[in-house]
């Protein structure tokens, strides 16, 4: 501090109060927090550019993951096919069971779609704001580690219970996902069309004996609600051709499904008796049905 004018007096400086200037590059450098206990680095833009380099990679894993073995698609959706069974994606599964019980179905679905998964997301959302303690060793944290737990068994065993329930219905009913049938059905018209002409020509499957007596009853049975006129059923919606069925079950067969029924078609003898067929007719339907043979 100066009390004059004069050139040769002594300046001292109690307080300095001057901003030191910075070049560009000094100013992108971030402090160095190693010598600070409980402090970390800066998080704009080390920790933020970290995260980010990190999100990247993990997308680009699952992008490859998805380009290298796409998801399987089904046939188109359709409203009659009642032998369809819907299944949600893998993650969604627990919550697929969890709407299958009692309580949380029916009458009670607000509570199984909306109140639970409410209780259980909400809870995560707000556990960094409920948990604050400083310990991190899980052990010392009973309640969040306690909860974390439970949630993640609880959505192991009913991501299990569902996948295995649906495999027990897929082989009672005995039905082929559509998506592996239609991928099936892929692969094996491209092996047709790349065959050439070293593979035997498919043989086609026409009616036989269409002006015998049992295609008359055949038409007033319940069997051409679902296979159709042309005996070509529906394949999409898991109801088989009838043309060519003759290869495949006899005379006997045919009547033993027609009156105890198979996969997903039920019995159907009490049902024709219904509709004015005699035991005759449902004998001669059976006949008639086993002749229909490729031809």
């Amino acid at each position: 501090m100066a009390h004059g004018h004069k050139s040769d007096e002594k300046i001292v400086y109690v307080g300095d109060s001057r901003v030191i200037k910075k070049s560009q590059e000094q100013r992108l450098i971030p402090k160095d927090y190693s010598a600070y206990p409980g402090k970390s680095e800066a998080f704009i833009p080390n920790f933020l550019l970290k995260e980010w380099m990190v999100g990247v990679v993990v997308l680009v894993g699952m992008l490859v993951l998805v380009m290298s073995d796409p998801a399987p698609l089904g046939y188109p959706a359709d409203p009659k096919n009642t032998a369809f069974i819907p299944m949600p994606d893998w993650y969604f599964l627990f919550m697929y069971q969890l709407l299958k019980y009692p309580y949380t179905s029916g009458d009670y679905v607000v509570l199984g779609a909306v109140v639970v998964p409410g209780l259980l997301f909400g809870g995560l959302l707000l556990a960094p704001f409920l948990d604050t303690g400083k310990e991190r060793r899980f052990y010392r944290r009973p309640i969040a580690s306690s909860l974390m737990i439970l949630s993640l068994i609880a959505c192991t065993y009913l991501t299990y219970t569902s996948w295995s329930h649906y495999q027990v219905e897929l082989k009672e009913k005995n039905i082929v996902p559509e998506h592996i049938k239609r991928e099936e059905e892929m692969h094996a018209n491209k092996g047709a069309a790349g065959g050439g002409g070293a593979k035997e020509t498919k043989k086609s499957a026409a009616i036989v004996a269409a002006d015998d007596p049992g295609a008359e009853i055949y038409k007033k049975a319940t069997c051409l609600s679902c296979h159709g006129a042309g005996l070509k059923g529906m394949p999409a919606s898991g109801v088989p051709p009838l043309l060519g069925v003759g290869d495949k079950h006899p005379q006997e067969e045919i009547l033993g499904i027609i009156k105890n029924g198979k996969g997903n078609m039920g019995k159907q003898y009490q049902a024709n008796i219904d509709k004015g067929l005699s035991d005759a007719d449902i004998n001669k339907l059976a006949e008639w049905l086993s002749k229909q043979k490729v031809q």
